[in-house]
């Protein structure tokens, strides 16, 4: 049986001990709930396209027997779970995280073009109805708000520095 210490975060002992430190992720950004809830996704769908052959033999079991599928199915269930394990490590999240990332921009102009087409459709709608315009106001507001770009990392803080360095909370 194998120490604690030879875990996967464990470092190695050869060199200085760095290469193999347990880094929680390469990516260190921080990401908004839903953000990171489309990353999971993501993540989840690599995993279960590596792991597809052993989920389908296992829905086939379970397909055949409805009460007994734990005990009829118990091997492929293992063999399913380890897989699926084996491909769920922080390296694929990271490739995981990286893919959402590559495709952020992609994303953002079809959320974009859709927005635009909903605003040319209600202005058609208002005019076929003889509807009253929309506010100019609220127009432009609408337009600035397509113009700005996704939020990754969050706001910056509107608060000046405080002298001295430190929260004011912290005085």
């Amino acid at each position: 049986m194998a120490s604690p210490s030879t875990g996967a975060g464990a470092s190695s002992s050869s060199g200085n001990g760095t290469e193999n430190m347990a880094m929680p992720s390469r990516n260190p950004l921080p990401l908004s709930a839903s953000q990171e809830a489309q990353v999971r996704e993501v993540f989840n769908q690599r995993v279960r396209r590596a792991c597809a052959d052993e989920v389908r033999a296992f829905a086939e079991c379970a397909k055949q027997h409805t009460f007994t599928v734990s005990f009829a199915c118990r091997q492929l269930t293992l063999a399913m779970n380890s897989c699926m394990a084996a491909h769920a490590t922080q390296a694929e999240h990271d490739r995981a995280r990286e893919e959402w990332f590559a495709g952020r921009m992609a994303r953002a102009k079809e959320r974009e073009r859709k927005e635009r087409r909903k605003l040319e459709q209600e202005k058609f709608h208002r005019e076929w109805w003889g509807l009253p315009q929309k506010d100019p106001e609220a127009i432009r507001r609408e337009e600035e708000k397509l113009g700005r770009a996704e939020r990754i990392g969050g706001f910056r803080s509107q608060r000046p520095p405080v002298a001295g360095g430190g929260d004011e909370r912290t005085r």
